[in-house]
């Protein structure tokens, strides 16, 4: 870390006893400012557990900060730019999950955390690509209905004897969609002793392509803990920059170049200083939204343990 911006956010963060969250997508100068970095599980569980702070300042998409806020309602999130929404969580509004309720009142509600807070209110639990298969198993019911990522819906199908249904038809991230079978048949050619691992919102058919398939948090855990040394990542581009600082002396190669999420690219250092500064752009719901919310990221929590 070398920029004076940087360092001035250091100082900013210190006198405003303020926390910088940051998720694996985030580009290398985000990454390096931050006090937490992880997946959304991850985030989430250390979303939980502040206590010693003013300030959170969010630097991931919307449904993340809103994570944040449902955990801490009493406390100040701010995320740099409101810009920064997940598409794929903006595919299921509130009124198409309640729809699909009305049409399976036998189902359960698994919300992926990548969705609004007012879809988020009515779900059972919600969860994450890190345990998605625990927490669908954590519910009684036979019949699931799954949202808004179908990929991972698929993924989740292919491990229990569930009944999923996907909410809507076809949710998905964009990033993830990018990739395909020839992408890995050639990566397998080009580097023939690497590893390639993928994530589970991509299309099923790579997915079984892939040698593993999890979060990345999860693929963080793997290649720390695995002998081999070469890998080709299936995610966005910038959860290479994290495992190249924490797991050095492994050669990791993208599945695909141009895999970014442009979204998670628009924190920039300036609007993080400016964040501290101004306190502001705050992320907040309306109370019955939050507390309705709450319960089931506390199932989701509860069910990771």
């Amino acid at each position: 870390m070398s920029s004076s911006i940087q360092e001035e956010i250091l100082k900013l963060k210190e006198e405003k006893n303020a926390i910088i969250l940051a998720h694996n997508y985030q580009p290398k100068e985000i990454q390096e400012i931050a006090d937490f970095l992880g997946d959304s599980l991850e985030l989430c569980i250390k979303a939980s557990e502040i206590d010693d702070k003013d300030l959170v300042i969010f630097c991931g998409v919307d449904f993340m900060a809103e994570t944040a806020f449902i955990l801490n309602p009493d406390k100040k999130i701010v995320i740099p730019t409101m810009e920064a929404e997940c598409p794929m969580a903006h595919m299921l509004p509130e009124d198409e999950l309640l729809k699909a309720k009305e049409e399976h009142l036998d189902a359960g509600i698994i919300l992926y955390v990548n969705s609004i807070a007012e879809a988020k209110q009515h779900a059972d639990t919600l969860c994450t690509s890190a345990n998605a298969v625990k927490v669908t198993e954590s519910l009684p019911h036979d019949k699931i209905l799954f949202g808004p990522d179908k990929n991972l819906g698929t993924h989740v199908a292919e491990k229990i004897d569930k009944q999923i249904i996907p909410v809507p038809s076809d949710g998905h991230c964009y990033v993830h969609r990018l990739f395909h079978i020839e992408d890995v048949e050639l990566k397998r050619k080009e580097y023939p002793n690497a590893e390639i691992i993928c994530h589970p919102e991509c299309n099923i058919e790579v997915q079984n392509a892939c040698d593993k398939v999890m979060s990345t948090g999860g693929m963080l855990r793997y290649i720390a803990e695995s002998d081999k040394e070469e890998f080709v990542i299936g995610t966005e581009v910038d959860m290479i920059t994290r495992i190249n600082s924490e797991v050095p002396g492994k050669k990791l190669y993208p599945l695909l170049e141009g895999a970014i999420c442009k979204t998670m690219k628009l924190h920039t250092l300036e609007k993080v200083k400016a964040s501290l500064i101004n306190e502001e752009p705050q992320v907040t719901l309306p109370k019955d939204v939050a507390d309705k919310s709450r319960k089931a990221v506390e199932h989701m929590l509860n069910a990771s343990k």
